[in-house]
């Protein structure tokens, strides 16, 4: 777009994954995680940006758990449903 505001790439870049002041984007630390734990960065990066920061918290305790679960080695004998 010519002598304008990009609009925003809700697919390639979005908002709420690039809008941390060190210019990093989510993708490129948590893709040097396993599923979990970057599922829960994710959730703690974006918390508030995009809807309700609780929910986004609360889903990244989720993961968390889920994480912790697996190291356990309880996996989902432990009523943890995957999403």
């Amino acid at each position: 777009m010519r002598g304008g505001k990009r609009k925003p790439d809700n697919v390639e870049h979005p908002a709420h994954y690039t809008s941390h002041p060190s210019g990093v984007e989510c993708i490129q630390v948590t893709e040097h995680m396993n599923f979990c734990i970057g599922n829960a960065v994710k959730y703690l990066w974006r918390a508030g940006l995009k809807g309700d920061a609780v929910e986004d918290l609360k889903k990244a305790r989720w993961y968390i758990d889920r994480e912790i679960q697996r190291l356990e080695g309880k996996g989902n004998d432990v009523g943890i449903k995957p999403r």
